[in-house]
């Protein structure tokens, strides 16, 4: 007697197959909106430490209850595939305020951009977190205490500019260990200390300004070579 197969049983199995491709695609989105979550309160708690936004570009536009995805919030872009916050550009917008730890949870970001702002106290140690950074600028603030040691252990870091603000004590020797940097503008802060010898080991500097700190010492023949 010849067999034939019952078309419930397949039935159910496609029914299974579709069942399971649902559950791993919730699970995704699901994974998605919590990832976006975090970058949004994030950028919340940054919100929250601004004392004076003059056009008031945050107060309109970065609100937990607006229809306006926080990909779409101004001085925010998102990455296409996993739809976090790569970069964040506040620069040019007068704002006033102190950077919180908060902002070391965009663990997606590439470029920071706080320049020609009036951004006071230390830069918070929670930022060693942002892995994926290639691109600090902080130029024109009123930044200050010492630079960062962690700024050095950044893996990706290729340009870092935190010229005119109130960084003082010396070069953290850190900075000198970057394998990928190619600008560093230190220009016009109250750094003091020897021209480190060390400079020398940035094999991918091809900008370096340092000018009106107190600085001491000259160039050594291997930093020259290398700038």
């Amino acid at each position: 007697m010849e067999r034939t197969d019952h078309p419930l049983s397949l039935i159910m199995v496609i029914m299974m197959l579709v069942h399971c491709c649902l559950l791993m695609g919730s699970s995704v989105m699901a994974a998605t909106i919590t990832n976006i979550s975090t970058d949004q309160s994030a950028l919340l708690a940054l919100k929250a430490h601004i004392t004076r936004d003059p056009n008031n570009v945050l107060a309109k536009n970065w609100s937990s209850s607006s229809t306006t995805p926080v990909c779409n919030w101004v001085g925010v872009t998102c990455g296409s595939r996993h739809l976090r916050v790569t970069v964040l550009d506040l620069s040019f917008m007068n704002l006033t305020g102190t950077i919180p730890p908060h902002l070391g949870n965009l663990s997606f970001l590439v470029e920071l951009r706080f320049n020609n702002n009036s951004f006071h106290g230390s830069l918070p140690h929670e930022l060693a977190r942002l892995r994926r950074l290639k691109l600090i600028i902080l130029g024109y603030n009123n930044l200050e205490g010492e630079i960062p040691s962690f700024l050095g252990s950044l893996p990706y870091l290729e340009s870092l500019y935190l010229y005119n603000n109130q960084f003082k004590g010396p070069i953290p020797s850190s900075i000198f260990t970057s394998s990928s940097l190619r600008v560093l503008h230190l220009s016009d802060n109250p750094l003091s200390g020897s021209i480190p010898r060390e400079i020398g080991n940035l094999t991918m500097l091809k900008e370096l300004y340092l000018e009106q700190n107190d600085l001491k010492g000259a160039f050594s023949s291997n930093t020259l070579r290398i700038i």
